[in-house]
């Protein structure tokens, strides 16, 4: 992630929109503190993930609907 400081943005703002494009992330500074973010937009045409792409990547317990219950239990009980 790139840092530049705001006269450095203003001065080169057509290049650092083109990394942005590109999908690097640029940190705007005053001095030395980080006040803005230049990202890219997300695409409107991005296409919806089809189910299924992490099959057989990882497994859940068989009883992680109630891991823990108990503890979750008493959370909301006592609030601690």
């Amino acid at each position: 992630m790139q840092t530049v400081n705001i006269h450095e943005a203003k001065t080169h703002l057509s290049r650092f929109v083109d990394q942005a494009a590109a999908g690097e992330e640029i940190l705007i500074a005053r001095a030395g503190k980080p006040i803005a973010r230049l990202v890219a937009l997300e695409s409107k045409n991005a296409q919806p993930r089809p189910l299924g792409l992490g099959r057989g990547r990882f497994t859940l317990p068989r009883d992680f609907d109630s891991l823990h219950a108990e503890a979750i239990l008493q959370m909301f009980e006592t609030g601690a």
